[in-house]
């Protein structure tokens, strides 16, 4: 099951989903509309290493917008702030970007229950393709829990992406045991 319009709304106002800044327009029959922030990042080194902090640099998107390059890879973010107490938020791209051939995420799509922060974009594209602040971007859909959640995310000691700013956030799979 999705929420509806209807149920999101409900949701906000028991204040187990939060949306800033919230727009009623960007609210669909099932869905959230998000937006490109303002900030862009890359990594630092051509050649990742898994167990290693590859750092990120930021760099804003100027008025004109800015021109995503294939087989590049690009971190965004979001212009919203969510917070998830008491649902799953997937976050996906909309139609229109997909048919731009801008991709959103690679794996990551789905938050966990107590997610609070600005969503983390994985971006790559197709081909060249100008990008712009505000942009609408992508969708929040949001998926009821069946059972009780023993700990939500943002009360995690190991939540690596618990409030998340509003720049992109680099991997830290580097923090993980392996």
């Amino acid at each position: 099951m999705i929420l509806s319009d209807k149920r999101i709304l409900e949701e906000m106002e028991k204040g187990t989903i939060k949306i800033v800044p919230y727009n009623r327009e960007d609210l669909g029959s099932n869905s959230y509309d998000v937006h490109l922030g303002g900030n862009l990042a890359t990594y630092d080194s051509a050649e990742l290493d898994a167990k290693a902090h590859n750092t990120i640099s930021h760099f804003e998107i100027p008025d004109e917008g800015f021109v995503l390059q294939p087989h590049a890879f690009y971190l965004g973010v979001t212009q919203e702030y969510t917070e998830t107490h008491a649902h799953v938020p997937f976050l996906d791209g909309k139609s229109s970007t997909g048919r731009l051939g801008i991709d959103i995420h690679a794996t990551a799509g789905k938050g966990d229950v107590g997610f609070c922060g600005n969503w983390t974009l994985e971006i790559s594209v197709k081909q060249p393709v100008r990008v712009y602040k505000g942009m609408p971007i992508g969708q929040l859909i949001y998926f009821p829990v069946d059972g009780e959640i023993e700990v939500k995310y943002n009360q995690k000691g190991n939540a690596k992406y618990s409030g998340q700013p509003n720049k992109p956030v680099e991997s830290m799979m580097w923090k993980n045991k392996f």
